[in-house]
């Protein structure tokens, strides 16, 4: 190859690197692709403005933009009132069942958001039974559709910028439906072998609670035993910092000093209690919030505050809200709750004023679980009108000869003329990271292209398999697609896996589209990690599990999803 032609390659190993490195940053490292390919002359400018709206990329972002209304409608929440009841097998069984079959129209992540509260709250099926079991069939249900997951919608973006025709809404169904029903099976069979979840939720113990002690306070100069700050109910003194030094384990003879920070674990409901004691100043309270406005969030992957502490995150100027706990599954936490960085899947509960609900960007940053839910969900007719708009545009790209593209562009200009959904929204939670992972996976198979390489690298797996059969090259992308979905996420592998599946394809000469398809499926098998897919993260806090528990109840599941896929992509989809 020629020297050009090996700093692609070195760029397409740069990118696969970043992503391992920062998985929760894949936008970044696609742009800094995109960027690194136009520095080297590979793509040009119009090549990258022309890849900026490609088809099944601006299908793709009218579908997230339309769902911001459809997530605020009623339809999830009434039809899950009606799931969990009667005996438990059988409301297992149509819980997961509607799960999948919602998410194959609706966001996963929405149906998952809706369904955890309402898992959590039955009294028929204990909760640590149903919230893993409800991830995997939500994940499951995205394969049926065109539209059912982000990664389909991509690999469709991808397939286009090759000269195909889009590929059908039902295209994924027959094999997805197969992997649904074979997987389900296995669920409901081995559903009694993941933990009970006790009575007691969220394990309030792992909260993580601050109090300063002001100068003039009566504690100063006790110990901590002469304070009564040992025998607190359901809180527990764990650490005390002081002058940027921790101290901890907290002995019951050490003597308060003036701005010592006091942190708790315990149950945040509790947290008045520290009200009884003179002098003591809750995190929240230097934001000038009443700390009895208690609501509890879960932070989204995509949150503008993600990778902040929380002390520069600027709560009351985003959100009308301080922060009056932390807790992070699977860790310790330990420091001023100041000084914490913020990850996705971190539950948070806060207090907050009396604008917190008018604020237009909580459903871009939190998941609300409990207290003060923000007062945007669509009623009487516009709620009619978001739930069987959508139906109506989703069944004309299937009775008809319109395109979801021109579907889409209808129906969303429908949601803004009837206020159902606002432009100020809309910029607001444009999905931007989606939109740079495509562009610069179109950007890098574009480069592929324009360099030689592609050509060159289907000429080698051309000798490489001479005489071989292409299915093996289909079972090796899976898995590869499979592997990076659990370790950079889903969308991230489809869109670096698919450029190598076509020219391999092209290279056997053969039909590219069981590669990939195998690129979509694989990248959708997400049951052995908690961090591979979004849905994964909030039942994985929300549950209490551990990584243990993805483990030996997903790779039964793994298995059964990777053999039903592979036997059938070739026939459905023939070389």
């Amino acid at each position: 190859m020629l020297l050009t032609q090996w700093l692609l390659v070195a760029i397409f190993a740069l990118t696969l690197i970043g992503l391992v490195c920062f998985p929760n940053k894949p936008e970044r490292v696609f742009g800094s692709t995109t960027l690194l390919c136009l520095a080297a002359s590979f793509v040009s400018t119009d090549d990258i403005l022309s890849n900026a709206v490609n088809p099944g990329l601006v299908t793709l972002l009218l579908l997230v933009l339309c769902s911001f209304a459809y997530e605020r409608t009623s339809i999830i929440r009434r039809i899950s009132a009606l799931m969990l009841n009667g005996k438990a097998a059988t409301a297992s069984f149509r819980t997961l069942v509607f799960t999948a079959l919602s998410s194959a129209l609706i966001s996963n992540t929405a149906v998952v958001a809706t369904l955890i509260s309402v898992v959590k709250k039955n009294t028929v099926v204990n909760p640590g039974k149903l919230l893993l079991p409800l991830s995997f069939a939500a994940i499951l249900g995205g394969t049926l559709t065109l539209i059912g997951t982000s990664t389909n919608l991509i690999v469709n973006s991808l397939w286009l910028e090759q000269g195909q025709e889009s590929l059908g809404f039902f295209d994924f169904t027959l094999v997805g439906g197969s992997a649904l029903i074979a997987c389900l099976l296995i669920i409901l069979l081995r559903q009694n072998t993941l933990a009970d979840m006790p009575n007691e939720q969220l394990e309030v113990k792992e909260y993580l609670v601050e109090a300063q002690v002001k100068p003039n306070s009566k504690l100063v100069g006790k110990s901590i035993e002469d304070n009564g700050l040992r025998n607190l109910d359901t809180l527990f003194l764990v650490e005390l910092v002081r002058d940027g030094r921790l101290i901890s384990p907290v002995t019951p003879d050490e003597v308060i000093q003036p701005q010592d920070r006091l942190i708790f674990s315990g149950d945040i409901s509790k947290v008045l209690v520290l009200q009884q004691f003179d002098g003591l100043s809750l995190f929240a309270e230097e934001d000038g919030l009443l700390r009895e406005n208690l609501t509890e969030v879960l932070i989204k992957h995509d949150s503008a505050i993600v990778g902040e502490t929380l002390k520069t995150a600027g709560f009351r100027a985003r959100f009308d809200a301080a922060v009056v706990a932390i807790r992070r599954e699977g860790t310790s936490l330990s420091g001023k709750l100041g000084d914490i960085t913020v990850q996705a899947g971190d539950f948070l509960v806060l207090a907050v004023g009396s604008d917190f609900c008018a604020r237009t960007n909580l459903t871009k940053n939190f998941f609300i679980l409990s207290g003060h839910k923000p007062d945007n969900m669509l009623s009487g007719w516009r709620d009619s009108l978001a739930i069987f708009g959508f139906i109506i545009a989703i069944a004309l790209t299937m009775v008809t000869s319109i395109s979801l593209l021109s579907s889409l562009m209808f129906y969303l200009a429908l949601l803004i003329l009837s206020g159902c959904l606002t432009v100020n929204e809309i910029k607001r939670r444009f999905p931007i990271e989606i939109w740079l992972i495509v562009l610069g996976a179109l950007t890098l198979a574009q480069a592929f292209e324009h360099s030689g390489v592609a050509a060159v690298f289907a000429n080698e797996i051309e000798h490489l398999l001479a005489g071989q059969s292409a299915i093996i090259a289909m079972v090796v992308i899976f898995f590869i697609t499979l592997i990076l979905t659990e370790v950079i996420t889903n969308s991230a592998a489809a869109a670096l896996v698919f450029p190598v599946a076509y020219n391999i394809a092209l290279g056997l000469g053969v039909n590219p589209l069981p590669l990939v398809m195998a690129v979509a499926f694989g990248a959708s098998g997400s049951f052995i990690s908690p961090y591979g897919y979004q849905t994964n993260i909030m039942v994985f806090n929300a549950g209490n599990y551990k990584v243990a528990d993805f483990i030996k109840f997903g790779w039964p599941i793994t298995l059964t999803y990777s053999f039903v896929v592979l036997m059938l992509l070739p026939k459905v989809f023939p070389f």
